[in-house]
């Protein structure tokens, strides 16, 4: 099944996958209100933790949401009875398999089943594009996390998303405040410091955009970029509206109170409802 909604009739779950792709346009009728799309999950990062976190987050605003997994089934077609999309996965899939999450070279060892696992990139030109018109023609897009990771395969991705993954430290605290640019989405926010992965991006677009920054208050520094790195962005572009958070590799992270708030004054500010 591609979609997991939060109520899910019992005929739907036992229906056929094909049956199960009809699903979508239904769902999206909420009558007038919003309703968002999530394509959520990947090696790294269970699709689960995800789903609980940001259900939080949609049940307080009282907005449906739907889950899927489906990376391929992302396009126009697809994205069409949604005002807001939202991601959080990688740019990478893993067809010849490989140990695990985290997995160490003694485990491989022990077993060796995938000697030397390989990823490849997903998207497609047509789905970046999909992307792309989707926010042009008025819909509100909500990267998190390692989505940014997807706009090294992707130009069209990037150009909407408006930047790209560099790299992370292990995990390790840090803290993330608003920058001097004033945004509804940080008004009365204050700073706050997770344990989490403190992701290191390059932003392509008006720096004036960029709302939030994360600092190492430790000075740990990574890959020669310093202590800080741009930690949230939101813009303008065509018709609709992006937002990029970088936190989210965990519930804990997610669920900081100020980074709480933080994520549904940003999903009201894409619907055009802040």
């Amino acid at each position: 099944m591609k979609l997991f909604p939060r109520k899910i009739s019992r005929r739907a779950l036992i229906g056929s996958a094909a049956a199960a792709s009809t699903i979508v346009p239904a769902l999206a009728q909420t009558r007038g209100r919003p309703r968002a799309l999530a394509l959520i999950g990947d090696r790294y990062h269970n699709p689960d933790y995800i789903r609980v976190s940001l259900d939080k987050v949609f049940q307080d605003l009282n907005i449906a949401i739907d889950y899927t997994i489906e990376y391929a089934a992302l396009s126009a077609a697809q994205l069409k009875p949604y005002q807001l999309l939202l991601i959080l996965r990688d740019g990478m899939v893993w067809p010849g398999g490989y140990l695990g999450p985290d997995a160490y070279n003694y485990e491989a060892s022990l077993e060796d089943p995938f000697p030397a696992p390989k990823p490849v990139t997903w998207i497609t030109e047509a789905q970046g594009l999909a992307v792309k018109n989707f926010v042009s023609n008025g819909g509100g897009f909500y990267a998190l996390h390692n989505s940014s990771h997807i706009s090294l395969s992707s130009k069209d991705y990037r150009e909407v998303m408006g930047g790209a993954y560099f790299g992370h430290p292990p995990l390790r605290p840090f803290q993330v405040h608003a920058t001097a640019n004033v945004h509804p989405i940080t008004a009365g926010l204050k700073p706050f410091v997770v344990n989490d992965e403190q992701h290191y991006v390059d932003y392509d677009k008006d720096p004036r955009t960029v709302i939030l920054e994360s600092e190492n208050l430790d000075g740990l520094t990574y890959e020669g970029r310093g202590t800080k790195s741009p930690a949230g962005w939101a813009y303008d572009f065509g018709k609709g509206r992006v937002v990029f958070t970088a936190v989210g590799h965990t519930n804990h992270a997610m669920w900081n109170e100020q980074h709480l708030n933080l994520q549904k004054r940003a999903v009201r500010w894409l619907l055009k409802d802040l």
